[in-house]
């Protein structure tokens, strides 16, 4: 048995459907049901029962998820290993929020890329959190402080926020002001409630889940909207609204596994960026 034979019984095992176990392997349909098949003829028992709804682990299917999970964690911790092996080249993958890492992260890196050009970089825009331990990433930027005690985690100062729109819209009188908002696809998100309770019964002409869709709406003429202020100060256009009560600050942390750190290109790069966001 190879380990990639336990990475498709793993896969199917978590998707319970061979679609999605194609999409997390990258993968045919057909390449997944044909490998745990063969893995089933190997171990000579039956893995999964095929039902209409899916598949499901018999019981010695689950039997064996515990001992195969274990496998993977050694797999990981060894592929984190050769990550730390100590060389100045090779690539570095970052996590991070797209507007971070559009107008923050990569602005930061541009004098690292061009004194490091042996160190590749990886730049991965998304809003779901990277799993470090899996090795989706070797760095992660977070807002808000990661709850898992295991990984290592550096402060990279705060995100500000405030209220801007056009002058016209700014000088309207407050109960005629018009808003843009966040829409209901993170309703736990700080700025949303913070924008929903000031905000009040006063109208919304659009919400999005979008900050650069905000951004533009409110350069449009839309209303005014709540924007993180490294991105709204360069438009001069844009003039910020006192609001009666404190805007959101959000913390920004740098988020590595202990393993990966021991890497010297990956402390460069996570050295380099805790000095430059944090002045």
């Amino acid at each position: 048995m190879l380990w990639d034979d336990i990475r498709y019984f793993l896969a199917l095992a978590r998707s319970g459907s061979l679609s999605g176990a194609s999409r997390a392997l990258g993968v045919e349909h057909s390449t997944v049901a044909r490998r745990v098949s063969q893995l089933e003829s190997e171990l000579e028992v039956r893995l999964f029962d095929r039902l209409a709804r899916g598949w499901t682990l018999t019981t010695e299917g689950g039997d064996l998820l515990s001992r195969a999970e274990a496998v993977e964690q050694e797999v990981l911790a060894l592929r984190r290993a050769a990550t730390g092996v100590d060389m100045l080249s090779g690539t570095v993958r970052i996590s991070a929020p797209p507007l971070l890492l559009s107008h923050l992260i990569l602005p930061g890196l541009c004098l690292f890329s061009a004194a490091h050009p042996g160190i590749g970089l990886e730049l991965v825009g998304e809003r779901r959190e990277a799993d470090l331990v899996r090795g989706e990433a070797d760095i992660a930027i977070r807002l808000g402080r990661p709850s898992e005690a295991s990984l290592v985690v550096r402060s990279l100062g705060e995100i500000s926020y405030g209220l801007y729109g056009l002058a016209a819209e700014v000088e309207r009188p407050r109960a005629e002001q018009v808003y843009i908002g966040f829409d209901d696809s993170m309703p736990d998100l700080p700025q949303k409630l913070w924008l929903d309770e000031y905000v009040g019964g006063r109208r919304f002409s659009i919400k999005s889940n979008d900050m650069a869709t905000m951004l533009q709406a409110a350069l449009g003429g839309l209303g005014i909207a709540l924007l993180p202020e490294f991105l709204a100060s360069p438009h001069e256009s844009l003039r910020p609204l006192e609001a009666e009560t404190r805007p959101p600050v959000r913390p920004v942390f740098l988020v590595m596994h202990p393993d990966i750190r021991r890497s010297r290109r990956v402390r460069l790069i996570a050295d380099h960026l805790t000095q430059a966001l944090s002045q």
